[in-house]
C-alpha cells in the first residue's frame, strides 16, 4: 500500500529528501492548469524555470521553435506571452513552451529530484490518480500544493483533495493526516469548484488585476483531459507522458 502525503506549500519541499520518492504538483491558479492545457494542445514539452531571466537564457539555447510565458505576481512579463490557455493555445502548437511564474514552476523545480515528477490540476486528476495507481501505489507519493508567496492557498489543497478522492476510488492508500484533511476538505465543500476557486485569494486578486473569469471557469473543470506531465531531468522538460 503506497503512502500519500501532502506538503501545504513549496517553501516546505526538501529537495535533498525528494530522492525515491513520487512527487505530484499543484498550482491550479495557473502554472499546472496551464501546463497540462499546452501539453494537450500540442506543446512539444515545458520547460519550467524560476524567473524571467533564466526563460531569457534558455531561449537563447533553443534552435527548436519556443514560446515565452510568465508571469510574477500575477502581471505578465515584459516581452512575454500571458501564461494562459486563452493566450497560449493558439501559439504552442508543435514548439517548446518556456514557462515562468511565481510560484509552480519554482515547486517543480524545488522538486525536480524526486524519481518521479507530475504536474497535476483539476483538469486531468484522474488521468493522473490512474498513472498513480498503475504504477506508484506502493511508492511514497507527496502531493505538493505550490501556494503563493510563502502562503498555503485553497486551491492547491483542493487539487490535492480532488486527486485523492480519485485515488481512493482505485485502491487503498496509507494517507497521511494531512492527506485525509485534503480529501474531508475536498468531499466536505458545499460550492461548485468553479465557485470556490472564484472565492480564493488569489482567484479574487486575479480578477481584480482584469482577469476574465473565463480563466477561473476553464481551471475549475474536472477530468476533460487525459493529458499527463512528466518531468524529464536529463532535459529539463515536462512532456506528455
Amino acid at each position: 500500500m503506497g503512502k500519500v502525503q501532502v506538503i501545504f506549500k513549496k517553501e516546505e519541499i526538501k529537495p535533498g529528501e525528494m530522492a525515491g520518492k513520487t512527487a505530484v504538483v499543484f498550482d491550479v491558479l495557473f502554472a499546472t492548469t496551464t501546463i497540462t492545457a499546452a501539453l494537450a494542445d500540442g506543446a512539444v514539452s515545458v520547460i519550467p524555470v524560476l524567473t524571467g531571466a533564466q526563460a531569457r537564457e534558455k531561449a537563447k539555447t533553443f534552435k527548436e521553435p519556443y514560446v515565452l510565458a510568465g508571469e510574477d505576481q500575477g502581471k505578465t512579463l515584459e516581452g512575454f506571452h500571458h501564461p494562459l490557455r486563452t493566450f497560449l493555445q493558439p501559439v504552442v502548437k508543435n514548439k517548446h513552451l518556456i514557462l515562468s511564474t511565481t510560484n509552480g514552476t519554482v515547486a517543480l523545480q524545488r522538486s525536480s529530484q524526486a524519481d518521479h515528477l507530475y504536474a497535476a490540476s483539476l483538469l486531468n486528476n484522474q488521468a493522473v490518480a490512474r498513472r498513480l495507481y498503475e504504477e506508484h501505489r506502493h511508492d511514497t507519493i507527496l502531493l505538493i500544493c505550490s501556494g503563493t508567496s510563502g502562503d498555503f492557498t485553497m486551491e492547491d489543497f483542493f487539487g490535492a483533495g480532488s486527486l485523492m478522492n480519485e485515488l481512493l476510488k482505485l485502491g487503498k492508500w496509507d494517507m497521511s493526516d494531512a492527506a485525509r484533511t485534503a480529501l474531508l476538505f475536498y468531499r466536505g465543500i458545499h460550492q461548485t469548484s468553479v465557485e470556490l476557486l472564484r472565492s480564493t485569494r488569489i482567484g479574487q486578486l486575479l480578477i481584480e488585476l482584469g482577469m476574465d473569469p473565463v480563466e477561473i471557469n476553464f481551471a475549475s473543470q474536472e477530468g476533460i483531459f487525459d493529458t499527463i506531465p512528466k518531468y524529464d531531468p536529463e532535459e529539463g522538460q515536462l512532456k506528455e507522458d
